[in-house]
């Protein structure tokens, strides 16, 4: 636009001085002459002041220009600065960089409790118990190398003669090398039954646990070692372990539960024990509402051991073999175990020990909750009701020319409600029948929770 009214004034300057020029002096007095000569001038400065504007409008573009410019650059470069941006947090949370996320991924903290009271029919039975109180403390080195423990008190008091313990009921340290092969070491829970290795109260019927899992196969009972555990495929799990023995001096005529080594564990009669746990239904398809699992374990090894190797001297050895299993369809849940125990050379065992002990137990339960009551504050609950039939015997078969004492061979039933607020919080009611003596049977509420 500018040179095109360059050329526009160029061209009416030239006939403007040949028509100057071609006039008379004398037509230049011509009013009609002075008319033209006026309208020429005007036309002349409106070309000028065309110019003046074009050349303003000129640099306004120019100006314009340089701002789009220079915005377009601003913008890439906070495009830039919020990509980057996305970048590192995307890094921080993939490889938990930082001090405070990283310590708290690596940390596990649970636990677990169990309030009893209980109502028996004799004059002197009715106590509150606040039983248990568990902290579970974790840490993980790395993704292979990972510190689990668990720490107990028991009856909410601890001093002589009490009752009351305060004890590291485990502590091991897990080497993740594979699905198949994994080591680990410290205190274990020895793997034999049910209840001993999964004992949290939302994880069993009844107030109490199964006599079974007291008097056969004592809970809960640590073991210090070694050992190794995995999947040998999806079915098939197993461990195995070499650890500090019994103390064959706590046993007696009601089993071996005191013969557990809670302290500094003797290694001079070492065991062996472990388990297998197979699930048929792990790989086969269409079984979304039922589960099966059953389970193999034993544990053998010699008595002469003591705290802080201050060993008894017993020359005798230690068998027990255990199945169990547990299968739940839709509403129902079935589980049960059984246990024998054989002790050698029991002459130099405390009087009343059993050559061998024996005892089972079978339990039933149904999820009896409308799913429609499972709204609001109740929408992760459930209600259970079951029943539990335990055999215990703990002088099963006594030495020759000893007889065996009947009140040590017994049978219970148990029968009660739990409901489950949140499937890791339980009230729970039962009523115990058990048959040496009306005076034995009892009522029990309690309370648990785990985390």
């Amino acid at each position: 636009m500018e040179l095109k009214s360059k050329k526009i004034y160029a061209v009416l300057l030239v006939v403007f001085v040949i028509g100057v020029l071609s006039v008379p002096a004398a037509a230049a007095n011509d009013p009609q002459m002075q008319l033209l000569i006026e309208k020429i001038d005007g036309l002349a400065q409106k070309v000028n002041k065309l110019e003046k504007d074009n050349a303003v409008m000129a640099k306004e573009i120019q100006q314009l220009t340089r701002q789009k410019t220079q915005s377009f650059t601003i913008q890439s470069k906070y495009e830039k600065q919020i990509n980057d941006l996305r970048a590192d947090i995307d890094q921080i949370e993939t490889s938990g960089q930082g001090s405070y996320p990283s310590v708290f991924d690596k940390l596990h903290i649970g636990g677990y409790a169990d309030i009893h009271a209980n109502f028996g029919e004799s004059p002197d039975g009715d106590i509150l118990d606040f039983h248990r109180l568990v902290l579970a403390l974790g840490y993980d080195f790395n993704d292979w190398i990972k510190f689990r423990s668990e720490f107990e008190l028991e009856h909410a008091f601890v001093a002589d003669d009490s009752g009351g313990e305060f004890l590291i009921e485990q502590a091991y340290v897990d080497f993740m090398l594979s699905e198949k092969f994994n080591i680990r070491a410290g205190k274990i829970l020895t793997p034999m039954g049910i209840i001993n290795q999964t004992h949290e109260p939302d994880t069993f019927n009844g107030v109490e646990r199964p006599s079974f899992a007291k008097h056969i196969i004592p809970s809960t009972w640590s073991s210090d070692g070694i050992g190794i555990f995995g999947s040998i495929n999806p079915s098939l799990d197993y461990q195995a372990y070499v650890v500090g023995g019994l103390d064959g001096s706590g046993f007696s005529s009601s089993g071996i539960r005191d013969g557990r080594i809670k302290e500094r564990t003797s290694l001079n009669d070492v065991a062996f024990t472990g388990r297998l746990d197979y699930y048929p239904f792990a790989q086969v398809s269409g079984r979304n509402n039922e589960s099966l699992r059953f389970g193999l374990s034993a544990y053998a090894g010699g008595l002469d051991n003591g705290n802080n190797g201050d060993d008894p001297g017993i020359d005798s050895t230690i068998e027990m073999y255990s199945a169990d299993f547990e299968y739940s369809k839709n509403k129902w849940d079935f589980r049960g175990a059984v246990a024998h125990t054989f002790l050698d050379n029991v002459d130099s065992l405390p009087a009343g020990t059993a050559e061998e002990m024996f005892g089972w137990y079978l339990e039933g339960a149904y999820h009896f909750m409308p799913e429609e009551w499972k709204k609001g504050k109740l929408a992760e609950s459930d209600a259970v009701a079951f029943l539990r039939f335990d055999v215990f015997d703990t002088q099963h078969k006594m030495p020759s020319g000893v007889a065996a004492d009947s009140s040590k061979d017994r049978t219970e039933w148990t029968t009660g409600v739990n409901f489950y607020l949140t499937p890791n919080f339980v009230v729970k009611a039962d009523y115990q029948m058990r048959d040496k003596g009306d005076d034995n049977n009892q009522f029990n509420l309690g309370l648990g929770w785990s985390f």
